[in-house]
């Protein structure tokens, strides 16, 4: 009995002779604990669960950003400014290619290379007909004006027909090795008489001339415009990411 009674004393305990309270307490404080950790990591793991979606809403939406002005081609009607910028950096006077081009091309209708050749090719031949028509008063002063009416002619009339080169007729290409070539052989003519023009009046040191002459200067811009973009043209096509009729 005394064996008995000093483990008692150790502090063993019979499960039979242990208090129902106490063990109902411990058994709520364990099942509260399991429900915090419970309720803590939905709700981490539902965090980590919308910062992820985000994450990956705003990098597909990134994405698509970056593609769209990436990828946006340049015959897009939308991108008509940046196109023709493209087509006018190939020649020697791009400012006043994109300036005498785009009044023309309002509403954008075709950003293709050729297009914007067709519009060139507008502006010089409405500026050298303008030139052509001289007052017939400062011609008949003038011997070397005289000259240049008929050069300004000559250049006028060759221009014209690079343009009726351009119309295509049913089932034929818009451009070919041997129209490219009659092409730039006109416009070199019609660029060639207008230097020949600004020689002869060079020579005569009249002051009279000198807005003349800076019109003459502004159309073999257009005209140097307009052969630049010819010589590029399969270039062009390719940077375009189309193919030339």
């Amino acid at each position: 009995m005394e064996s008995i009674n000093f483990i008692k004393g150790y502090g063993k305990v019979i499960p039979s002779e242990e208090d129902p309270n106490s063990s109902q307490k411990n058994n709520k404080r364990t099942s509260n604990r399991r429900l915090k950790i419970i309720y803590i990591s939905s709700a981490i793991f539902l965090t980590i669960a919308a910062a992820s979606l985000i994450g990956v809403l705003v990098h597909e939406s990134t994405t698509e950003s970056e593609e769209s002005e990436t990828t946006t081609p340049l015959a897009s009607k939308s991108n008509s400014a940046e196109a023709l910028k493209t087509v006018c950096s190939v020649t020697l006077h791009p400012d006043s290619c994109f300036s005498s081009i785009s009044p023309l091309n309002t509403p954008p209708i075709n950003n293709s290379p050729l297009h914007f050749f067709n519009l060139s090719l507008q502006v010089a031949i409405h500026e050298v007909s303008n030139l052509s028509s001289l007052p017939h008063d400062l011609i008949k002063d003038s011997p070397a004006l005289k000259d240049c009416a008929d050069l300004f002619s000559d250049a006028a009339s060759q221009l014209e027909k690079s343009a009726d080169l351009m119309r295509v007729n049913p089932g034929e290409k818009a451009l070919n090795e041997m129209k490219i070539s009659d092409i730039q052989t006109w416009v070199s003519a019609a660029m060639t008489n207008q230097e020949t023009c600004i020689d002869g009046l060079e020579e005569t040191g009249s002051t009279a001339v000198d807005e003349l002459k800076t019109r003459v200067h502004k159309s073999q811009e257009y005209m140097s415009n307009t052969l630049a973009i010819l010589n590029h043209i399969q270039s062009l096509y390719d940077k375009f990411g189309l193919t030339m009729p």
